[in-house]
């Protein structure tokens, strides 16, 4: 049995660059922390966007150009980057098709655990898709580990994936 830990978007524009919070900056220390106790598989999913971000749906909606790649907000935190022992998941939408099909590699899965940014964006929305696939599997957010846009958002986000039968812990 393996458990997994998936690092939702710990990027630099999110933490203190062009869409960060004081609340994202302090959660690296605590996220650093979780990643290197935890036993077990850890990935880390990464926002990816490119130079025609704001022609996009996302670019329309949210009008602040982030996550280019290859641009350093784009970059891992090098807190946690140092970290890192896959590649990172990259994913131009909230929720990652490619994050489930990395898991459907992993044998006898027995619980995933989420911390990462936003959790009223990404984190939610990686929880839902990976809840579709494995709705057996306990899924857990440590909500400790995750920040919101607003405080409010986040409350909210988790308040919904706890309807969803997800385990929030560290509230």
């Amino acid at each position: 049995m393996s458990k997994i830990l998936i690092v939702v978007d710990m990027q630099n524009d999110f933490i203190d660059g062009a869409l960060g919070t004081k609340e994202a900056v302090a959660i690296v220390p605590y996220v650093k922390e979780v990643i290197e106790n935890f036993e077990g598989k850890v990935f880390f999913t990464r926002d990816t966007h490119f130079e025609n971000y704001m022609e996009t749906q996302e670019g329309k909606n949210l009008p602040v150009p982030h996550c280019i790649k290859d641009t350093e907000g784009w970059q891992i935190c090098p807190v946690l980057e140092v970290l890192r022992k896959t590649d990172a998941i990259d994913k131009v939408t909230f929720g990652s098709k490619d994050l489930v099909e990395i898991l459907q590699q992993e044998e006898d899965v027995e619980e995933i655990t989420f911390v990462g940014l936003c959790t009223d964006i990404c984190v939610i929305s990686n929880v839902m898709v990976v809840k579709a696939f494995y709705p057996e599997v306990p899924l857990v957010v440590d909500a400790k580990g995750c920040a919101g846009v607003t405080v409010q958002s986040h409350l909210n986000a988790l308040e919904a994936m706890k309807m969803c039968q997800v385990k929030v812990i560290n509230e």
